[in-house]
């Protein structure tokens, strides 16, 4: 009998390799395209000499963000010559151009078809009778994270117009899925092994404003485009063995429905787990920012969640040095990340962007004002951190394994994992000792928390 020919080592299949760059929501753009260029016949390349072609799918978020996209496209030339650019650095194709003139195309935020397009002319798909009689998949996605978590991206764009922002001219205003699309693809993914769900947009919040929140049947019911419904809807989702996978809620600005999911948390249909945008807490900055200044009625909302749901975590991130915060403006947001308690706190400096309304604002506060506010907040939040991971030793937990270590010399087997208030990559982990040799990536175990920091858990998984 004749062996198989792997499908990486087809005679005449053409390679492309993938850079992605910034958030979970580029990282979705990349898998969607890698799948439609595997359905159309091309392998991928885990390195640049294997490449026919390259992809770098960039991010214009900040400046600091553009200047680390176009030294990934710099590296990418250096190292195969053949580049693809997409993403939201897209739109400006000139500068690219200017620095790079071999640059082979440019491509916008989440243009699939003219990414594959580019791809075709740059490396024509094979014709050989190798690439025509393999069975190339259509219906599964390619996946750029581990197999027990995946991002679920129920919408692009955004409505709003913060003045720091320019995510509306990258990516268009909000344009939502629907339903029963986004809940085919969440089955299918626990249906392939995803024990995690990571829903994202720009504002998962406004879920469906743009369709008026249209009902589509689901499993012969109803459900509208609406979080709400979503969220129920993925905790009826089944791992197989009878319990739902765990579903975390990302980019949730806190408007009054929000409240309508912390009982699905109660109840353990959804992660207690809340990614909320504050930005920042002093009225006058949040107005300066174009954002809703309701910093006092959030924290009795805080306190409302926390009495549905005790194990409820939040995160948020905040900017410091915006155009015009004064001493006392941030004074305010220390003393309200005080009394906010929040679980998990990323904190950035004001950087102008290009393109961005807040770069016109007065008063812009100086580099080593903004870095010693930085550092201020970042002691701040450290400190309650600590404290509230503390108060999580001797109990029992959650967590799902994200790795397992080689034996040490004395045989015994650490892994990492991350309990129910951690999100994969922007929060702590949870680090196990001595565990079984059976043990594996996506496993979701009880753990008793034996010591703590300001950042991670350490425990041991608790046996029977």
């Amino acid at each position: 009998m004749a062996s198989q020919i792997p499908p990486s080592q087809i005679p005449g299949q053409k390679r492309v390799g993938m850079v992605s760059l910034g958030c979970p929501k580029a990282l979705v753009d990349s898998e969607r395209i890698l799948t439609k260029l595997r359905a159309d016949g091309y392998a991928m390349s885990p390195d640049y000499a294997g490449a026919d072609v390259v992809l770098v799918n960039t991010c214009g978020f900040l400046d600091s963000a553009k200047e680390e996209s176009l030294e990934a496209i710099g590296e990418a030339i250096n190292e195969n010559g053949r580049v693809i650019v997409t993403g939201c650095m897209g739109d400006e194709a000139e500068l690219i151009r200017k620095r790079f003139p071999q640059v082979l195309a440019i491509t916008g935020a989440h243009q699939y078809e003219d990414v594959v397009e580019a791809v075709h002319e740059a490396a024509p798909p094979s014709q050989g009778p190798f690439i025509d009689l393999v069975p190339q998949p259509t219906d599964a996605m390619v996946k750029l994270t581990p197999r027990h978590y995946s991002y679920l991206k129920i919408s692009e764009g955004c409505n709003h117009s913060c003045s720091f922002c320019i995510i509306p001219s990258l990516r268009g205003k909000l344009a939502s899925r629907r339903i029963d699309a986004v809940l085919r693809e969440a089955e299918k993914l626990v249906a392939a092994g995803t024990r995690e769900l990571l829903v994202i947009s720009q504002d998962t919040s406004a879920y469906g404003v743009d369709t008026r929140h249209e009902e589509r049947m689901w499993k012969g019911h109803p459900v509208r485009a609406h979080m709400t419904d979503l969220a129920r809807e993925l905790g009826q989702l089944d791992t197989g063995n009878g319990t739902p996978p765990w579903v975390r809620l990302h980019y949730v600005y806190p408007y009054p429905h929000v409240d309508a999911v912390i009982p699905l948390m109660a109840e353990g249909l959804l992660t207690p787990y809340l990614d909320i945008p504050f930005q920042h807490a002093s009225p006058k900055v949040l107005k300066a920012m174009k954002r809703p200044a309701n910093e006092a009625k959030v924290l009795e909302r805080l306190k409302s969640w926390r009495d549905i749901c005790p194990e409820i975590a939040v995160r948020s991130s905040f900017v410091v040095g915006f155009p015009g915060e004064t001493e006392d403006d941030f004074k305010y947001l220390l003393d309200w990340l005080e009394e906010a308690q929040l679980d998990r706190v990323g904190a950035f400096r004001f950087e102008p962007v290009e393109g961005a309304q807040a770069n016109a604002l007065p008063d812009p506060v100086p580099e080593e004002v903004k870095e010693e506010r930085y550092a201020r907040v970042m002691e701040v939040t450290e400190r309650i951190s600590a404290a509230k991971l503390a108060a999580k030793v001797g109990k029992v937990l959650p967590v799902i394994i994200d790795e397992v270590g080689e034996p040490d010399e004395d045989g015994d087997i650490g892994a990492t994992g991350r309990s129910q208030a951690d999100a994969p990559e922007i929060d702590g982990a949870v680090y196990l000792r001595n565990v079984a040799a059976t043990l594996a990536p996506g496993d979701i175990v009880p753990v008793e928390v034996e010591d703590a920091d300001a950042h991670d858990l350490f425990g041991v998984v608790v046996e029977g």
